[in-house]
């Protein structure tokens, strides 16, 4: 009896399994056949087909982000194409993803050259899908033969490890299911970089200079920190120095949001006002793991010279720059710096009380929606939505994921929130990432996931309720319904938001009206529409009890809706 091979995809496999990697989003193909076989069969990794490749790509980020590696596993060139968008967000974000891939195989190659034979879904250069990959991953490669895969798979994977970003495996298409040796037991890890010393003692020079100089120190805590593990040594790093931090919207959950020394996330003008007044008043910035994106350019502007930034990249202190030196050896030193400064740190300044319920949202509502106590808005729905989270002592059983949308930044101001349970496209600005990311989001967290979309948004990839309904994931789909692009609108005319008729959306930012609860049906999913609080609440109550089935929920409110947070973004 003939044993079966083991093969170049059940090497990948394997060392997958090893890293914790359970399941792989997939997008079929004949190129990529004997890779999408090996998984069918492979014990310990389970195949999650889903439906287009935005889909599987927004979800294997999430998952990424959750379980510490994801894969996705897609056709050459038609898919890998469609794919790209949601690998770009991974990378910008820093969300490893393993995309597999498969490319027309040496037969194809030379009859191609010889014959001038178009092959499909092929641009004519047979090379195109690495190219362009190499653009949105931090390695790349094609391997032509089984000779060598195995250590170069590895050294692909490392590479994802270390700088926590996607990368890029394909095969010629025969090459998965050549032989290949199988891998060492024990498990990959990431490369651990060393710090100059004499580069590393003086920017910790520099900087403890700076923030003991300073009568009001802040942290300023990014997303970074979470992806390459480092939370608590940020937690060490407070409670030694005592200072106050705050985040990121990326960076938002970084740590569990308790506490006397969280003032709330900063978001811009989109933050609460005690957030804002003390990233105001603070005169030096500990700015850890935080990627500064154009939300932030008030904050560049005006606080450049105050921070001390360190980062996977880069390690600055006000306009000094230095070489050579490690996010982690940073933090490190500076954390002995503080405990030994036992005279000054830490600190016993506390973080400004948290807005007494209803506030934030009562203080951020549209004031021209009206006076209807019953009607739903962006500020109502998470009123509502997060009390009932807090009370029934949820936070830690589920995770949020956004797109760039108004909800995610009227989001930014919740508090009590669990670590990593805040998902969102903040620096990619993707919009859909949301409802694509809630299966990986589920599926790598353990957790129930709860996705707030925009109703634009849910339109770009509403088939991703049909992957949740097919691998009977309970998730939440909430839809923000008022039929236009809102925070689109926000940026080209805010004026279209004022009262009366003479003011009027743009007509490529409105939306078609579309059927939820019929659509919810159609793709097995448990359909709800809510038009009032007290519908809200009951729809809250009613999804405790939903299992093995997605829950999507049209949330009613007035076109005009414009949150308070969103209004200080759009004129500032």
């Amino acid at each position: 009896m003939t044993s079966t091979p083991f093969t170049v995809a059940d090497y990948l496999l394997t060392r997958l399994k090893q890293l914790d990697v359970t399941e792989v989003f997939q997008i079929p193909g004949d190129y990529v056949k004997h890779f999408t076989q090996a998984l069918e069969h492979f014990d310990g990794v389970t195949a999650i087909g889903a439906i287009n490749e935005l889909d599987a790509g927004y979800a294997a980020d999430a998952y990424g982000r959750t379980r510490g590696l994801g894969a996705i596993s897609l056709q050459y060139g038609v898919s890998t194409f469609s794919a790209l968008n949601a690998i770009a967000g991974a990378y910008v974000e820093r969300s490893p993803v393993v995309v597999i891939s498969a490319a027309p195989g040496a037969d194809a190659r030379q009859i191609g050259s010889m014959y001038g034979v178009l092959y499909h879904h092929s641009t004519g250069n047979l090379n195109a899908d690495e190219d362009v990959y190499r653009h949105v991953t931090v390695a790349a490669e094609t391997l032509s033969t089984s000779v060598g895969a195995a250590e170069k798979i590895d050294a692909l994977l490392v590479a994802a490890l270390t700088h926590r970003r996607p990368v890029y495996i394909a095969c010629y298409k025969e090459v998965w299911g050549e032989p290949c040796p199988r891998p060492a037991a024990a498990r990959l890890r990431a490369h651990i970089a060393r710090s100059e010393p004499l580069a590393l003692e003086n920017a910790v020079q520099q900087a403890w200079t700076q923030i003991t100089a300073a009568k009001k120190p802040l942290i300023f805590a990014g997303v970074e920190v979470l992806r390459f593990g480092l939370s608590d040594l940020l937690q060490q790093l407070i409670d030694a120095s005592g200072m106050l931090y705050t985040t990121t919207s990326l960076g938002k959950t970084v740590l569990d949001e308790q506490g006397d020394k969280f003032i709330g996330t900063y978001s811009d003008a989109a933050s609460i006002g005690s957030v804002r007044e003390c990233v105001l008043e603070a005169d030096c910035f500990l700015t850890l793991g935080t990627i500064i994106t154009d939300d932030y350019l008030w904050f560049v502007e005006n606080k450049y010279a105050d921070m001390v930034l360190a980062t996977s990249e880069e390690i600055r202190v006000g306009y000094f720059k230095y070489s050579g030196v490690t996010m982690k050896d940073f933090m490190q030193a500076l954390l002995q710096r503080f405990r030994l400064a036992k005279a000054t740190y830490p600190l016993t300044c506390v973080a400004p009380p948290q807005p007494h319920y209803p506030d934030p949202w009562a203080a951020n509502d549209d004031p021209n929606v009206g006076h209807d106590s019953q009607a739903l808005t962006y500020n109502r729905f998470f009123q509502h939505a997060m009390k009932f989270l807090r009370e029934r002592k949820l936070f830690d059983q589920i995770v949020m994921t956004y797109g760039v949308s108004s909800a995610m930044y009227v989001a930014t101001n919740a508090y009590g929130l669990a670590q990593n349970s805040y998902i969102s496209s903040a620096a990619w600005q993707c919009i859909g990432f949301e409802t694509g990311a809630a299966s990986g989001a589920q599926l790598g967290s353990g957790k129930r996931a709860w996705a707030i979309a925009g109703d634009g948004g849910f339109m770009m990839v509403c088939q991703s309720l049909s992957t949740l309904a097919r691998n009977k994931l309970n998730a939440v789909i909430f839809v923000m319904s008022n039929a236009v692009y809102a925070i689109e609108q926000v940026y080209v005319d805010i004026t279209s938001f004022e009262p009366g008729p003479q003011h009027q959306f743009d007509s490529f930012d409105l939306l078609p009206q579309w059927d939820y609860l019929a659509l919810a049906k159609a793709y097995g999913a448990r359909g709800f529409r809510v038009t009032t609080l007290d519908e809200l609440d009951r729809t809250l109550q009613a999804l405790q009890s939903l299992h093995d089935q997605p829950a999507l929920v049209e949330v009613v409110i007035p076109q005009k809706d414009l949150p308070r947070q969103m209004y200080r973004l759009g004129i500032e």
